[in-house]
C-alpha cells in the first residue's frame, strides 16, 4: 500500500509540476502581449492626437500625413514643451499646424497657401520644421 502512495503521490507531483510550468509559459505569453500592448499605448500617448476639427481641416486643405511629416511634428512638438511653450504654431513646408502643447493634440491647420496673410493668435511660441 506504501508504494501505491508513493506513486499517486509521484504522480501527483510531476502533474503538479507540468500544470505550474504550463502556467509560466501562459503568464510569460501575457506578459509579453501586455507589454506591447503597454509601448504601443505609451508611443501612440507621446504622438500627437488630431482634435476633429483639425482632422476635417487636413483633408479638406489636400495636407498629405506622411509619416515623415508626423515624425517631424512630433519632434517640434517636444521641442516646444521642453521650452515650456503652451500654444504652438508649428510652420513647414506642408503648411501650419496649431498644437495646444499640455494636451498634445493639433487644433488646426492649414496649407501653404493659405498661411499668407493670415495672422496667428493665441499662441506664444512658433517652431520652423
Amino acid at each position: 500500500m506504501n508504494n501505491v502512495n508513493q506513486i499517486t503521490n509521484a504522480g501527483t507531483l510531476k502533474l503538479q509540476h507540468a500544470q505550474s510550468a504550463l502556467q509560466t509559459r501562459a503568464n510569460t505569453g501575457s506578459q509579453v502581449q501586455f507589454a506591447e500592448i503597454l509601448q504601443n499605448k505609451t508611443n501612440k500617448a507621446q504622438s500627437v492626437q488630431f482634435s476633429k476639427h483639425a482632422a476635417q481641416r487636413v483633408q479638406q486643405r489636400g495636407i498629405e500625413m506622411t509619416d515623415s511629416l508626423l515624425a517631424n511634428l512630433n519632434q517640434a512638438v517636444k521641442k516646444a514643451q521642453a521650452k515650456g511653450a503652451k500654444d504652438v504654431v508649428v510652420i513647414g513646408e506642408s503648411g501650419a499646424f496649431i498644437v495646444n502643447v499640455p494636451n498634445n493634440i493639433v487644433v488646426t491647420t492649414m496649407s501653404g497657401a493659405e498661411m499668407k496673410e493670415n495672422i496667428f493668435t493665441n499662441i506664444d511660441s512658433a517652431v520652423l520644421m
